[in-house]
């Protein structure tokens, strides 16, 4: 079985991609900074659950903590354990964060980065995978977001740096022949999600009575992906690198392939979701009526996203399953159950 590193492994995806490697019998190289951005000890809690599985699995992973702004850290890891496939997720994340910290978001998200890559190179990678982001098609907006369409106008610096990375890799890409896929997540959610993000603050703000904030009065929507589906999609981009694009044409350039190995794929689920939508199908999973408090737009922050995701549809052959609702319904019953504990 191949070797996977997986960075940010104690992150939501990384920590459910790691789960599901395990299970199907991979040997796993997980490394985290375990930073406080947010909560530590539902990461901790992530990585105990990593080495539960891991028992029951002929103890198939193996966790070092490590940043990759480290590169002399980076050089002994990748020698130590010499994956062959290498998908990373660590990363500075969220967008209103890189307003207040945006020298996280260089260190982090473009010089370790380069890092990362660059091991990727010297020790011949067989497959890198890299976590890009909906947030690069900025200001578009054309709806559905195409990978063909241009990506020049970010709105917030971890845009920028998302943006920057799929620049990199395709550079990497073209100069050593390092196959290597850009992912373009929309909005993830599900079990062991992220506090900061909606699908918690809300949930949590309704559990405990407290009102929720609802930028720009409620006008806005997303497409959210669930879990589940995002992890299907990883380990069939695992098993099938990213390959030369044979009618490429440089005098009128695809945005998202390549003369070299290099590939930009969206992952959503194409499904429009209002806001209001959104809170209503939390109001109804919890049982409880949200305290609403409604606000002008955020600084960075976009009105809509929406993904076309037929290029990955066709290179994969899978569409998500799973519904906002029944994914809700998971989440909602995973985390009162963590709350309780």
């Amino acid at each position: 079985m191949s070797k996977i590193l997986v960075t940010g492994a104690a992150g939501f995806i990384g920590f459910h991609l790691c789960k599901r490697l395990i299970k199907d019998g991979f040997s796993v190289i997980g490394i985290d900074n375990l930073n406080s951005y947010y909560d530590i000890k539902l990461k901790n809690d992530r990585l105990k659950l990593l080495f539960e599985y891991s028992k029951s699995n002929n103890n198939n992973f193996i966790f070092e903590k490590a940043d990759i702004q480290n590169d002399d850290l980076l050089k002994s890891l990748f020698m130590n354990h010499q994956p062959l496939k290498v998908v990373n997720l660590a990363a500075q994340a969220g967008v209103r964060y890189s307003l207040e910290n945006p020298k996280a978001y260089i260190n982090s998200n473009i010089l370790g980065f380069q890092n990362i890559i660059d091991c990727c190179k010297n020790f011949k990678i067989e497959n890198f995978i890299y976590a890009s982001s909906s947030s690069v098609y900025g200001g578009n907006t054309k709806i559905p977001f195409s990978e063909d369409d241009p990506v020049d106008h970010p709105c917030s610096l971890y845009a920028a740096t998302k943006r920057s990375n799929e620049l990199i890799a395709h550079t990497y890409s073209h100069l050593y022949e390092l196959p290597s896929t850009g992912l373009r997540f929309f909005t993830v959610y599900g079990p062991w999600g992220r506090p900061d993000m909606a699908p918690m603050i809300f949930a949590n703000s309704i559990l405990k009575n407290r009102p929720i904030k609802i930028f720009n009065r409620g006008d806005m929507s997303r497409d959210f992906t669930y879990i589940d589906d995002i992890v299907f999609y990883l380990v069939k981009i695992l098993n099938k690198p990213a390959s030369s694009d044979f009618s490429f044409n440089k005098a009128n350039p695809s945005p998202c392939t390549s003369w070299s190995p290099h590939r930009i794929f969206n992952i959503g689920n194409s499904q429009k979701i209002s806001l209001m939508n959104f809170i209503e199908i939390l109001e109804e999973e919890i049982g409880k009526k949200a305290i609403k408090e409604y606000s002008e737009m955020q600084l960075g922050d976009v009105k809509d996203t929406l993904s076309d995701t037929n290029k990955i549809e066709l290179w994969t052959d899978f569409v998500p399953k799973t519904s906002l609702k029944e994914g809700i319904k998971e989440f909602i019953t995973w985390y009162i159950k963590y709350l309780s504990n």
